[in-house]
């Protein structure tokens, strides 16, 4: 059978009338990042993977629906947005050897609500013609005063940038923490605003020299005509917290708790941490593979090593409501 994407609202099955050879997932993903897996994954079992995208409103979806959602798996980016779904009760725990064997520890729910298939670390972008080799090595840097009218970021209040800053809390604590978010909004040589490719895009032009931003934002840029150039005037750079390594995310996925086709949608999440979907993954995404001894594509490997940070993200996720919190207090995008 066919892969297909669907639009919200269209799966073919609900609860009580579904069929042995179909899984229904919820993605906030873009389908052209996960569609070469469904369509894998298909040919590979006879599975069909319906795929409703839904970019807002995930989790209220599913609380509507409740025992009848023919949800089997949601899939979505940040930590945050993992553990979100899982809070609201509308998950259920897995127990499976082969997950467990494919993803580390660290980037797997101890409970096995949530597993993660891929990650990303959260970078510095700096110019190659204004900032030097060694300039910026940690994330503390950033509060440093020479950088003042120089940073360029997204909102602090972004998922993206409140688990950095929930890493922060669990590397020092929340009074460190507080300081650090306010020196480095000192810092920003204009509002936060925008998406991690924008911020490139400032850098390019001259606005500011380095920024906060996603290792594959590099590659989408890269393959985007209008966005080579903004690519190319940067490079990345691995920032490590004091005594930790360089923050990471995931990309994760979870069974949800109605799952009308439970044991398909575990052969697709067992697949998704397979060597096969690990390499896809790190081709078309230009993402981290969870599992060890998949390598990174071609062009991720010229982004040089890293050692990501050892701090459990189940942890980060416990600190985003404070790191929230801080960021308003310090008012970071007012």
């Amino acid at each position: 059978m066919r892969t297909t994407v669907l639009l919200p609202l269209l799966f073919a099955t609900v609860a009580g009338q579904a069929a042995a050879d179909e899984v229904n997932v919820y993605s906030h993903r873009q389908p052209e990042l996960v569609q070469p897996l469904f369509d894998a994954f298909t040919a590979e079992t006879g599975i069909a993977v319906n795929v409703a995208t839904i970019d807002k409103g995930m989790v209220e979806r599913l609380v509507a629906e409740g025992d009848r959602s023919p949800a089997d798996l949601v899939m979505t980016v940040d930590i945050a947005r993992l553990q979100q779904v899982v809070d609201a009760g509308v998950t259920q725990p897995v127990a499976s050897d082969v997950l467990n064997a494919n993803i580390p520890a660290e980037y797997r729910d101890p409970a096995g609500h949530w597993f993660g298939l891929t990650t990303r670390a959260r970078i510095v972008y700096a110019s190659k013609d204004r900032v030097a080799d060694g300039e910026v090595t940690t994330y503390e840097d950033l509060a440093d005063p020479k950088w003042k009218g120089r940073i360029c970021t997204r909102p602090g209040t972004h998922d993206y940038n409140l688990a950095l800053m929930a890493a922060m809390i669990g590397h020092h604590d929340e009074a460190y923490a507080k300081e650090w978010a306010t020196a480095v909004r000192a810092n920003l040589a204009h509002k936060p605003e925008g998406s991690d490719r924008d911020q490139v895009k400032s850098i390019w032009a001259g606005e500011c020299d380095i920024s906060l931003g996603n290792t594959y934002y590099m590659g989408a840029m890269l393959a985007d005509p209008e966005q080579t150039e903004w690519a190319n005037s940067v490079r990345i750079v691995y920032p490590v917290f004091e005594g930790g390594g360089t923050h990471v995310n995931v990309s994760g996925v979870a069974l949800t708790k109605a799952a009308p086709n439970k044991e398909a949608a575990l052969k697709l999440m067992e697949f998704l941490s397979s060597d096969e979907a690990q390499k896809i993954y790190a081709e078309i995404n230009n993402e981290f593979p969870v599992k060890p001894g998949v390598e990174q594509s071609e062009l991720v490997k010229s982004w040089g090593a890293f050692t990501p940070d050892s701090l459990n993200l189940s942890e980060i996720a416990k600190l985003r409501p404070a790191a929230l919190k801080l960021m308003e207090e310090v008012g970071f995008d007012g």
